[in-house]
């Protein structure tokens, strides 16, 4: 019996694990001073690049979130932005707009309750916002800063991803990283027996084609 007991705890300790543990933890800071007091936009020609469009047909903005028991896995359907192509690519400027209502999940009782103001608000939320501040090459690809706006809260953030430029002219970055909930005011506990985990692994891939 003690054994059985013993198997039946280890696997539910293996189908409980953090996914939120398991990648690299974006660093959260104040948000830019461009984000706090826009300045006025650059408009040097010279500076300017071709614009890549962000789009549902060419990326995937997704997120793995946890409570004890289980995770769950989701995403975003409908987003727009662009990436100021620039040389070198880390002179590149990234920017998305997401449009929280399209958020979904894999159960549709659970899309309805991160839609609630329990978690996205999306009434009074409609949209969350990235735009990049600074793109730093490293030893295993790239670290992109950028001010994040989300649940109403503007933080700026750095993760690591990868960035490419293809033959063609088209960029290709994927990055995996994971962002704390509460660090944008989505403060919903869960239940007392099965918490919500505050780490949300967020997932990025983007295939943009080139200037046509």
């Amino acid at each position: 019996m003690r054994a059985i007991v013993f198997v039946i705890a280890v696997g539910l300790v293996a189908g409980c694990e953090n996914p939120g543990a398991k990648v690299e933890s974006a660093t959260v800071e104040s948000p830019s001073e461009e984000a706090q007091a826009p300045k006025p936009a650059d408009t040097t020609p010279a500076k300017a690049g071709p614009q890549l469009s962000i789009t549902p047909e060419n990326s995937k903005i997704e997120f793995v979130g946890a409570k004890v028991t289980r995770s769950h896995e989701g995403g975003f359907a409908k987003f727009e932005g662009t990436v100021d192509l620039r040389e070198p690519i880390e002179e590149s400027i990234i920017e998305v707009t997401i449009d929280t209502s399209s958020l979904y999940a894999d159960a549709d009782k659970l899309t309805k309750h991160l839609k609630s103001p329990d978690f996205f608000d999306v009434a009074k939320y409609p949209s969350a916002k990235f735009r990049s501040t600074k793109i730093t090459r490293t030893d295993t690809g790239h670290m992109i800063t950028g001010d994040l706006t989300l649940h109403g809260e503007t933080k700026s953030i750095t993760f690591p991803a990868t960035i490419s430029k293809g033959a063609d002219g088209g960029v290709s970055s994927s990055a995996e990283f994971a962002i704390n909930r509460q660090d944008f005011g989505i403060a919903y506990p869960g239940m007392p027996d099965d918490l919500i985990r505050d780490k949300v692994v967020i997932k990025l891939d983007l295939k943009l084609p080139p200037q046509s």
